[in-house]
């Protein structure tokens, strides 16, 4: 358990101080360096259970934690149109990805976690819905490198997408926030327009993650399997959620609540950011070269899709209402 453990932890460090140089963030560079260590040196059996502990129990953790980080009350300032496109954009990304996955024939599972990390929060939305839906660890981890991928990528291409359109600051904050995966990313996308375009696509991609716990709620209702002779009611699925699961949703209510010192939640935070590059690094260490070649390049393929998808969608919506 504890060489595992250690190992991931270690990978971690490494991805974290290595993100103040590398863009992608650390969220992705620990998946790589987990893939590099685990193909490159034979790892030995007596790691397995604490990569596997990393992998699963700690990446629950994580997720929990990132609860504290979603306040409810951001909805309230978006307006009904942003959050109309907040949802259908979300939709059109998941469904979409889902039936562009048949004609690669590419798992649905698989297909959801690239629909899911694009649609919704990038890293931590795959982290918070993989158990739910059962999809495979190799699968997972490219899923989370591809979607970190792009939204590097759309840091610089969906400000220039919104400049070629004409779109004034709020709308282009709106883009940027609908669009890129992960907050980060979508904060660095909209202050590189303008102060007022980046708060405007802070506040939009935060709506974004909060739509995380309606579909936490709706792929337990799908993927949950009640015991044997059990009915799939609310009552069975609601017997079936994760601890996490409730411990995730029940931050968010403290979170929204505001009944926390600001120190308290920042230090709630930064835990949840480590546990979740340490969970990632775990991840990355039971990827295979093998799996990257049989559906990475299919996956990246069907990534690039979507995301231009979810820029049209978007980018149609706010032109046809102003």
């Amino acid at each position: 358990m504890i060489k595992g453990l250690a190992l991931s932890s270690a990978l971690a460090l490494v991805a974290y101080f290595l993100s103040f140089y590398i863009s992608i963030g650390a969220v992705a560079i620990a998946i790589i360096l987990g893939i590099l260590y685990s193909n490159i040196v034979k790892i030995s059996s007596a790691y397995n259970s604490g990569i596997t502990y990393s992998e699963k129990s700690i990446l629950a953790f994580a997720i929990m934690l990132l609860g504290i980080n979603l306040d409810f009350s951001i909805l309230a300032s978006l307006g009904i149109s942003t959050m109309l496109l907040i949802v259908l954009g979300m939709a059109v990304t998941i469904f979409s990805t889902l039936f562009i996955s048949k004609i690669f024939n590419i798992d649905k599972k698989f297909a959801l976690m690239l629909g899911i990390g694009n649609g919704v929060c990038g890293a931590s939305a795959i982290g918070a819905t993989k158990g739910i839906v059962q999809a495979k660890e190799d699968e997972v981890g490219i899923s989370i490198a591809v979607v970190n991928f792009l939204g590097t990528i759309g840091i610089f291409l969906v400000p220039f997408v919104a400049f070629v359109l004409g779109f004034d600051d709020t709308k282009a904050g709106i883009l940027v926030g609908n669009t890129l995966q992960a907050v980060g990313q979508a904060v660095a996308g909209g202050f590189a327009i303008s102060d007022t375009s980046g708060e405007v696509a802070t506040v939009v991609k935060m709506g974004r993650v909060l739509m995380l716990t309606p579909l936490i709620v709706i792929l337990l209702w799908i993927y949950a399997t009640p015991k044997e002779n059990e009915r799939k009611d609310t009552k069975s699925i609601l017997k079936n959620i994760p601890l996490f699961i409730i411990g995730f949703i029940f931050l968010s209510i403290i979170a929204t609540l505001q009944i926390l010192p600001e120190f308290i939640v920042n230090i709630i935070s930064m835990i949840s950011k480590y546990t979740l590059i340490i969970a990632m690094a775990a991840i990355g260490l039971k990827i295979s070269f093998s799996s990257i070649k049989e559906n990475g390049q299919k996956a990246l393929i069907i990534g690039c899709i979507i995301f231009v998808i979810q820029i049209a969608f978007t980018s149609a919506f706010l032109l046809l209402f102003p």
